[in-house]
């Protein structure tokens, strides 16, 4: 993840050479590049859609792969360490971590983040030794080119003199591919990955030309910097324009001190274009606004969460799995048994549960697809661990129809569930909701404050679209603000919620991040109301 120091315009530059035709090379086998797109080695085209996790740091979350791929996910991005920094990853423990990849029919793209900020973060590792590091695995990579992508360092480079960037960039591919290594290599941007200065978008066709086989894709970073379409828009088009590799390696969506990013405009023009993204991350965040699921559960999706795997243009309507995992896995050809009918339950204007009784099978089931039924096509709106699924994003007063199936780790489907029809609230949100809410002080510093509040729908039908308000005692303001929108007169604040925040299924809860000033004293709220209803506090 970036730790962004200095935002500033970005730069529309025109990638060095984007005319340029590309030389003939000598195509590697499984995962490569062609005519600026990510293949695999049988030539089918293959689009990233998955998630970063943080396995350096929490190396006993062994699950978390088979979560991830159960909640849809193609692709896993996995944080590891060269030693500079943090404990050096074994040998042995990375293939481990390629063995679970495959197992969960995941491609692993393994990146080193002991460079993260090279050049102001004086902590920061070089990408000479980050080479090194893979060339010290290279007996552990060796055969796995069909499943294995090699992003050499992440964030190389930080805000200082990131012209820097692109020299060492190409020797560390050069070395690389002296070495033999031949699988896909990946490249992150300078400016924490953002390339705000656009130093990777003017060097790309040098760099990528540097590399004798062909077989390198480029990686954006997308947060604060990346909050207008037209930015977003315009970065991502001259690089397919360009015929040049990309993919968007990590991206936030909720705001941050430094700006809001526009993840919806990420994620559709990365659909249209045909691009991969990885959003950041699965769990274990210090900065918890950016995880995925709570506490590495994944029956505990935050919006965030929700939003990537089951919004428009996420994870669970567009991921196709690799084909090379096509056929299942030897000795398990057993499909699991259909689950139970669903029922709805809390159905709005925007969103309904959906709740069905468990499949069986011989091995275990790892998941389910919910499916939208229209006509004779069918179109998968939603993925989960559980027996349940709570459905966003829908349109009022629209009749739906919905089915599941269940999913094993083979990759083997069940029939078809019965179906059942749901039609939306006509709209105009759930005034009067019961709620509960938590707020929390995260940290402070003299004159300022980060808080959070968690909002909890205990009520008996959904939320769709909620301000809550509430006073401070001393004197506070809100400065910025992530999950919300605040407005404050005085004492008196009130937060109208984010399009990923504004609906609260029953039971559900959103959570809603600030930065704040203070005085000498920093007393937490005593009263909130939602829509207009008071709301417990604990």
């Amino acid at each position: 993840m970036l730790a962004l120091a200095v935002v500033l315009g970005l730069g529309f530059l025109v990638p060095a050479g984007a005319q340029a035709a590309e030389a003939p090379r000598a195509l590697a086998t499984g995962l490569h590049v062609s005519d600026g797109r990510l293949l695999e080695g049988n030539g089918n085209d293959f689009v990233m859609r998955g998630v970063n996790h943080a396995h350096t740091w929490y190396p006993g979350e062994t699950q978390s792969l088979a979560d991830v791929k159960a909640l849809g996910a193609n692709t896993v991005r996995v944080v590891l360490s060269d030693g500079h920094r943090w404990t050096r990853n074994t040998p042995q423990d990375v293939a481990a971590v390629i063995g679970r990849c495959k197992a969960n029919r995941l491609i692993c793209v393994l990146e080193v983040h002991d460079t993260t900020g090279y050049g102001e973060d004086t902590a920061a590792g070089t990408l000479d030794h980050a080479a090194d590091y893979w060339i010290g695995l290279k007996d552990v990579l060796a055969g796995q080119e069909d499943y294995v992508i090699v992003n050499i360092g992440n964030e190389p480079w930080g805000n200082t003199a990131p012209e820097g960037w692109t020299a060492p960039t190409i020797a560390a591919v050069k070395k690389l591919r002296a070495a033999g290594l031949q699988h896909t290599i990946m490249v992150d941007a300078p400016n924490w990955g953002q390339d705000w200065q656009g130093v990777m978008r003017a060097n790309a066709r040098t760099v990528y030309d540097a590399d004798p086989t062909g077989n390198l894709i480029f990686s954006i970073h997308m947060y604060s910097v990346f909050d207008t379409a037209a930015e977003i828009t315009d970065y991502l088009n001259a690089f397919v324009d360009a015929k040049l590799p990309l993919l968007i390696g990590e991206f936030g969506g909720p705001a941050d001190q430094w700006g809001d990013p526009d993840e919806d405009t990420m994620m559709a023009t990365a659909e249209q274009l045909g691009l991969g993204y990885l959003a950041w991350s699965w769990s274990g965040n210090t900065d918890p606004v950016l995880d995925l699921a709570t506490d590495f559960d994944p029956t505990r999706l935050s919006s965030w969460g929700q939003r990537i795997f089951n919004g428009a243009n996420g994870i669970a309507r567009t991921a196709k799995e690799a084909t090379v995992f096509g056929g299942g896995t030897p000795g398990d050809t057993r499909a699991p048994t259909a689950p139970g009918t669903p029922v709805a339950s809390a159905v709005s204007a925007t969103s309904a549960t959906l709740t069905w009784g468990a499949a069986t099978d011989d091995v275990g089931v790892t998941g389910y697809d919910v499916v939208r039924i229209s006509g004779g096509t069918e179109s998968k709106v939603a993925a989960s661990t559980a027996n349940t699924a709570t459905l966003t994003g829908l349109t009022p007063d629209t009749a739906y129809t919905f089915a599941v199936y269940a999913r094993d780790a083979a990759g083997n489907r069940s029939a078809r569930s019965a179906t059942v029809d749901v039609t939306t609230d006509e709209g105009g949100g759930t005034p009067g909701a019961a709620c509960s809410v938590g707020y929390r002080v995260v940290g402070q510093w003299s004159g300022g404050f980060q808080a959070e509040i968690a909002l909890r729908n205990t009520g008996t039908a959904a939320v769709d679209g909620w301000t809550l308000a509430f006073a401070f005692p001393d004197g506070q303001t809100v400065t910025n603000m992530w999950g919300g929108t605040p407005a404050q007169s005085g004492s008196a604040v009130s937060v109208a919620a984010a399009s990923y925040t504004s609906t609260i299924p029953v039971g559900g809860s959103v959570t809603v991040g600030f930065i704040g000033t203070k005085g000498a004293t920093n007393t937490a709220p005593t009263a909130f109301t939602l829509n207009g209803t008071a709301c417990t506090t604990g």
